[in-house]
């Protein structure tokens, strides 16, 4: 019979709980066993120290005796220098992409990298080409400005011209209100004379 210090699940559904049992290799893995030396809840932080808990003692005799821990117990063991700690062989490689998805991963990435390049170039160029349009824009508007400031005064004359030519036209409007009141007048002393002319008809 060939005897293993291996761990034995137990507790809920995404929520294990494992003893480290010693157990015939043969019996299921939470089957029967033949003692427990330890356990391991992997649902508590690292340094609590009910994360791992063994029996150093009946370990050691167990291992005299001849039993085989497995991976995971022989790295628990060789952290708490019971025995060495084991060598493990590094992982496969074959779950990485092949070779040419290796170079057309590498290629999509340059690819990428040249966009974001290009990109942050691009706000450079045309910051630089915003400032020379303003530029130009300022330096057209300067001759409008310098334009509007000449004709500036040649409104203002020609205002004023304006403003003594309507004056004497006020004056004589002025001159002629009067007159016109005086017609106004003399028409009601004409109306009451006709009156009068039909009155001794």
């Amino acid at each position: 019979m060939s005897l293993r210090i291996r761990l034995s699940r137990g507790g809920a559904k995404k929520r294990p709980y494992y003893r480290i049992v010693v157990a015939d290799s043969r019996s299921p893995r939470d089957g029967r066993f033949i003692e427990r030396v330890g356990t391991y809840n992997p649902m508590v932080a690292k340094d609590h120290p009910e994360r791992l808990t063994m029996q150093e003692e009946r370990i050691k005799h167990w291992i005299g005796v001849g039993a085989l821990p497995s991976d995971r117990v022989a790295r628990f063991l060789g952290q708490a220098g019971l025995m060495d700690m084991p060598v493990f062989a590094e992982q496969s490689k074959k779950h990485l992409p092949k070779a040419k998805a290796q170079e057309r991963a590498k290629e999509r990435a340059e690819a990428e990298a040249s966009k974001e390049a290009e990109a942050a170039e691009a706000p450079a160029e045309e910051v630089v080409a915003e400032e020379a349009s303003a530029e130009e824009a300022a330096a057209e508007e300067a001759p409008a400005e310098e334009a509007a400031a000449e004709e500036a005064p040649a409104e203002e004359a020609a205002s004023e011209e304006a403003a003594a030519e309507e004056a004497p036209a006020e004056e004589a409007a002025a001159e002629e209100a009067p007159a016109e009141e005086a017609a106004a007048e003399e028409a009601p002393a004409e109306e009451a004379a006709a009156e009068e002319e039909t009155k001794g008809a």
